[in-house]
């Protein structure tokens, strides 16, 4: 049955229902989970809007296998973005879930469609831009399946939002763009253009020892498949090269649900050498299949680990200004290679029996992908082509020695680079271009970074493919914050055409009054987050200690004296009088964690107690921490009530991070 109600909607959303010739408020050009939440947050704004995907799939990668969610930290993910894994959550009969299947990120997404009555092109893509006095007049549009100048289509918008991974809109309207690495000097960085990881980076290198040679030792021999041939250039250098592309695979262990990996066509092992001579001298932590990351259900998401692994590095180069055919084949090339690396290491005797005989009890989930053979038709488009619009996000801003005034929204994952080459290096195969440095807070992301200047464009925005280096856009490049980016970026653009104005002169305070008095677009009443860091709305009693780092949002507070009473009272501003879901954020990897924690509600007329057991708290993905429920209240307007968190009865450091308080509908 779920699979005849995604077809259904799929159906009942395809180009046919796109006359010859259109005009909208918006549009949305790329159905990723910006784009949706785009076209969603427009439609609510009382806009006329029209969704254009090239594919018959929206979500982009949070549907297409992402599901071990790169948050970085949940502070940072506001407005639909965070709706958007609430709404997740109640399939999983959760508060919010981070961790979930690909169907259902589909089906979330397919909701959103339907409550906002979004109409949306399926299997449409970009043709063609007829652009005048700086502003896009008109787009064409052709059939993705079936290119024929006499089924095209022609939308006109008066704002059209690129969501797209490639940023095909953005460049074909004349904005300007790179692709690759920047050199170091260019920006002042530390962190872009060439990058070789030392050895000890276990989990993206190889161990020192691996021969690049068809003959081992006789570089007469040829070298092996992936290995280039190209000298390595010096640290910082700028270059063109992208970082590498792979598919996040969701597999399954159910017998009961699962097809078997069988060997894909063109099957190659030598392309697959480099493993054999990686296992003799290889560290155990480093073995792929060993961070199979869970999902529900008996699923995975798993993602390229190791010297090699699902990153088919070096293939992608042309990919960000291929044109379709070239895209196809490259998506095609990702496909086998990845099929051949599963049946690879089930299948040839090279591989260690332990490890073929545990890859074989893994296959493809019969009710994932249905309409693709039950492989994921979303290639990870990592990076493709990058907007330099009027405002360049880089390192500095990551670490904060930049920071944007006219912030639409936050990122907080770690400076992420996947690897861009596989070389040699002193004899040996080395990847390079992997950079994982983090420990830096959440940082505004600039309005001016999703907007073009404004002598190439007037009327676009440019959320997904956004100015910033490489460096600083392997940050910001995670799924949720691309919600924010889409979120704000509707938001503005419905602003822009109110005032007839061109997008850069948009009032940013106004966007940023809109974002935080009605994040979920629907006039409902806000719900109230009080966290450490807010000394408006907290009183601390006794010996506290921030902590850097780890938390929710900047920071938190503990105490390990427990020789005399510590609290911390969340005192929230209410602006409605209703019940409230009380919701404290729990911490518990930090040294000598409490076995309990003790809290207080006092709603201004009663106070109520509730002892959290730590052991029952599970804290799963890439956080640091969970959301756990104290109980619904009724709380009046006005700062009467408070959550208190206490060291009353504690055994180890008590943490006291943040109080969230949902109104209850």
């Amino acid at each position: 049955m779920f699979n005849k109600i995604i077809l259904f909607l799929l159906l009942t959303g395809s180009r046919l229902l796109v006359s010859a010739q259109s005009t909208y408020d918006i549009c949305v050009y790329g159905g990723t989970s910006a784009g949706v939440i785009a076209a969603y947050t427009a439609k609510k704004m009382g806009k006329s809007v029209i969704l254009i995907e090239p594919t018959r799939r929206l979500g982009g990668m949070t549907s297409g296998g992402l599901g071990l969610t790169d948050i970085g930290n949940k502070y940072a993910i506001t407005g639909l973005a965070h709706n958007f894994y609430r709404r997740v959550g109640r399939y999983y009969g959760k508060f919010e879930q981070w961790i979930f299947e690909p169907k259902i990120a589909e089906a979330v997404f397919l909701d959103y469609i339907r409550e906002g009555a979004i109409k949306v092109a399926y299997d449409t893509r970009l043709h063609s831009v007829d652009k005048k006095d700086g502003s896009i007049r008109s787009i064409i549009l052709e059939n993705a399946l079936a290119p024929d100048p006499a089924t095209n289509i022609t939308i006109s918008a008066k704002m059209y939002l690129d969501c797209s991974y490639e940023g095909d809109l953005m460049a074909k309207a004349g904005v300007s763009y790179t692709i690759g690495r920047e050199g170091n000097a260019q920006y002042n960085e530390t962190l872009n253009g060439v990058q070789l990881a030392e050895a000890k980076s276990i989990y993206h290198q190889f161990p020192d020892g691996v021969d690049p040679y068809k003959i081992p030792g006789d570089p007469k021999s040829g070298l092996l498949w992936g290995v280039s041939g190209e000298p390595l250039q010096p640290r910082g250098t700028g270059d063109k090269k992208v970082q590498a592309y792979c598919f996040r695979l969701c597999l399954t262990n159910d017998p009961q649900n699962m097809v078997p990996v069988t060997k894909p066509e063109g099957y190659d092992p030598s392309r697959y050498e480099l493993l054999t001579r990686f296992f003799p001298v290889q560290l155990p932590e480093t073995i792929w299949w060993k961070h199979f990351k869970p999902m529900p259900n008996n699923k995975t998401d798993i993602n390229s680990t190791g010297g090699l692994s699902t990153d088919m590095i070096g293939a992608n180069y042309n990919y960000p200004d291929g044109s379709y055919e070239e895209r196809k084949q490259i998506i095609k090339d990702h496909e086998l290679y990845t099929k051949g690396l599963l049946y690879f290491y089930g299948h040839d005797p090279r591989v260690p029996e332990d490890m073929r005989k545990e890859m074989l009890k893994w296959g493809y989930p019969k009710d994932e992908y249905v309409e693709n053979g039950h492989f994921s038709p979303q290639l990870y488009v990592r990076e493709a082509r990058r907007m330099i619009g009027a405002y360049v996000m880089t390192q500095h801003n990551c670490v904060g020695d930049a920071v944007a005034e006219d912030a639409i929204g936050m990122a907080a994952y770690n400076m992420d680079s996947h690897n861009c080459q596989r070389v040699i290096a002193n004899g040996m195969v080395k990847n390079e271009g992997d950079v994982q440095v983090g420990g830096f807070p959440p940082y505004p992301i600039s309005y001016r970074s999703i907007t073009p200047k404004i002598t190439e464009c007037k009327n676009l925005l440019v959320p997904v493919c956004l100015s910033a280096t490489h460096i600083a856009y392997g940050s910001i490049r995670m799924e949720p914050v691309f919600m924010v980016l889409g979120q704000s970026s509707a938001v503005a653009a419905s602003i822009a055409i109110d005032g007839h104005k061109p997008v850069q002169q948009v009032d940013i305070k106004e966007v940023q009054k809109m974002l935080k008095t009605n994040p979920l677009v629907d006039n409902s009443v806000v719900e109230v987050l009080v966290d450490d860091s807010d000394s408006l709305h907290i009183e601390k009693i006794g010996q506290w200690q921030v902590k850097k780092g780890g938390t929710y949002g900047l920071s938190g507070l503990y105490c390990t004296n427990n020789s005399q009473l510590n609290e911390v009272r969340f005192k929230p501003s209410i602006s409605h009088s209703g019940k409230y879901a009380i919701y404290t954020y729990v911490v518990n990897r930090i040294a000598n964690p409490t076995s309990t924690i003790t809290h207080i509600i006092n709603n201004g007329t009663k106070r109520t107690e509730v002892l959290i057991n730590m052991a029952d708290v599970s804290v799963k993905g890439q956080t640091t921490g969970e959301w756990v429920h104290l109980g619904d209240f009724d709380l009046k307007k006005g700062n009467n009530a408070y959550v208190a968190i206490t060291n009353k009865n504690a055994d180890g450091t008590v943490m006291a991070d943040a109080v969230l308080f949902v109104p209850k509908k």
